[in-house]
């Protein structure tokens, strides 16, 4: 005779949308950091108010966190992969709604929205799966005994996430983590607080996740470095610049955490000798300019060879005089604005310094507000800024090498090892090429910004601790390995 089954566990019941009601946000105590405007970059306005979290709210979040997983971690994995589908198909149903959120507070085109929409559900509907996979293996013993391996949920596992793909960059810890059994601090970046936290939230909270496993704590940088520090939180997943990964790695050592640090590149589209021009363009336009330049993968640095090179620059510069920029959600445009004042400055200023420098100036270098024209550098060297620098900006630096011997020297120069594209009429050529350069990712005959939920994501060097987003390397992010060993009988020892 079969067992009972066990009890469900507690779940919330799916509740109203949308999300834009601001009641339904939050789940939790009442933060204490104050409140802050939920800022539109394309006009200024003020799109709704959220609360903030302050480091001292940490503490009581994790615990809060802790408990609830604790009943999480022993829910059958059907149970938990249920909520994660649930959570993708809302992700599609509220599609619209969501689409308006991220096109307005973070500045996306909505085609841009629509992949990230895309990704968070795919995302959602991969992490059900390994709700289910195979979590150890048998091992032999020289002893008497059984001995094997399983892997168990981490705890409460830390997710920092920053502004320019709100929703993917959070979604894609948030989802397995959830899914093997872990609870959730969320940081979002206090500028898309809501497309990057509190809407996952709400589509959590609907989808029928038990309260307490998904806690969202927008906040600055005192309050991640709470999420980091607090002794329940087990694991972190960050995602940002490369000096404030330096910190969080920091500050995780000292407190003994694993952490997964996803930052900065600089990555290099190579454009060979036998390259179709026509194409290497239309790679190059879509991988330094989409969402402004402000993804990780941008492609930083366009190396062409010289046969190539002023028909690449002049075409290249053609393409951004005619690209739109402007509101996204008023206008049909190809680029919107800059997420705020201080990113406009610093991608102007990176500009101005290397035109002073010597670089030429074939397109773009102007703005209107926050919408900046998208920027083509010719005459680049080393130590030209836009060219040795993350720039997260519309500015594609363009430079010539003569063999590829050269490409690979000059790809492969610089902290950076994120993304690599390789643009050339001989697949095979471009495989053996992408060989020799190191980085975490590559691609052929495509630029350098792409996602998937089902491949492993991250990068080498200053860019990151390699690949610990996707796949089988969620396992390993978001669980630990225990040994375990069962006798029939108790060992017997000496002494």
């Amino acid at each position: 005779m079969l067992p009972p089954p066990a009890p469900p566990i507690p779940t919330r019941r799916p509740r109203a949308m949308p999300l834009l009601d601001p009641t339904l946000w939050q789940d939790g105590p009442t933060l204490t950091g104050g409140s802050a405007p939920v800022v539109e970059p394309a006009t200024g306005r003020t799109l709704a108010t959220v609360d903030l979290a302050a480091p001292a709210d940490v503490a009581e979040a994790a615990v809060r966190a802790l408990a609830a997983q604790r009943d999480w971690a022993r829910a059958t994995h059907p149970e938990r992969a249920a909520v994660l589908r649930r959570a993708g198909d809302l992700f599609t149903a509220h599609a619209d709604e969501l689409r308006e959120w991220l096109v307005r507070e973070s500045g996306s085109i909505p085609g841009k929205a629509d992949f990230e929409l895309h990704v968070a559900a795919q995302e959602c509907y991969e992490a059900a799966a390994l709700a289910s996979r195979p979590t150890g293996q048998v091992l032999p013993s020289e002893a008497p005994r059984l001995s094997f391996t399983r892997r168990v949920p981490a705890g409460v596992v830390g997710v920092v996430a920053p502004f320019n793909a709100p929703l993917i960059l959070a979604i894609r810890s948030v989802a397995p983590a959830l899914a093997l059994g872990n609870a959730v601090l969320l940081k979002p970046d206090r500028r898309t607080a809501v497309c990057g936290g509190l809407a996952l939230a709400a589509v959590f909270a609907a989808a029928g996740l038990p309260g307490g496993l998904l806690q969202v704590l927008p906040g600055g940088a005192g309050t991640g470095a709470a999420v980091v520090a607090d002794p329940h939180v087990r694991v972190v997943s960050f995602t940002g610049s490369t000096a404030a990964g330096r910190s969080v790695g920091e500050l995780a050592g000292r407190h003994l955490k694993r952490v997964h640090l996803e930052l900065g590149g600089n990555s290099a589209l190579v454009v060979l000798r036998d390259a179709d021009i026509e194409a290497a363009v239309a790679q190059a336009s879509w991988g330094s300019f989409f969402h402004q330049g402000q993804i990780c993968m941008t492609a930083g640095r366009h190396l062409v060879h010289t046969s190539l090179y002023d028909e690449y620059v002049e075409r290249l510069a053609a393409r951004a005089d005619e690209l739109a920029v402007g509101d996204p959600y008023r206008e049909r445009v190809h680029l919107g604005p800059l997420i705020d004042r201080a990113q406009l400055d610093r991608v102007h200023a990176l500009v101005e310094a290397s035109t002073g420098q010597g670089a030429k100036l074939v397109a773009g270098g102007t703005h209107r507000d926050l919408f900046y024209r998208p920027t083509v550098l010719a005459g680049v060297a080393d130590d030209t800024p836009a060219y040795a620098e993350e720039v997260f900006g519309p500015v594609a630096p363009v430079r010539s090498f003569a063999t590829e011997e050269e490409a690979v020297a000059l790809a492969s120069a610089g902290p950076y090892g994120l993304s690599l594209g390789i643009v050339t009429r001989d697949a095979a050529r471009g495989l053996d090429l992408a060989d020799r350069i190191p980085t975490g990712i590559a691609h052929i005959n495509d630029q350098t910004v792409n996602d998937e939920a089902v491949a492993p994501f991250g990068g080498v060097g200053a860019s990151g601790t390699g690949a610990r987003f996707g796949g089988e390397a969620n396992l390993d992010a978001f669980t630990e390995l225990r040994w375990t060993t069962a006798r029939s009988t108790p060992a017997g020892h000496p002494f």
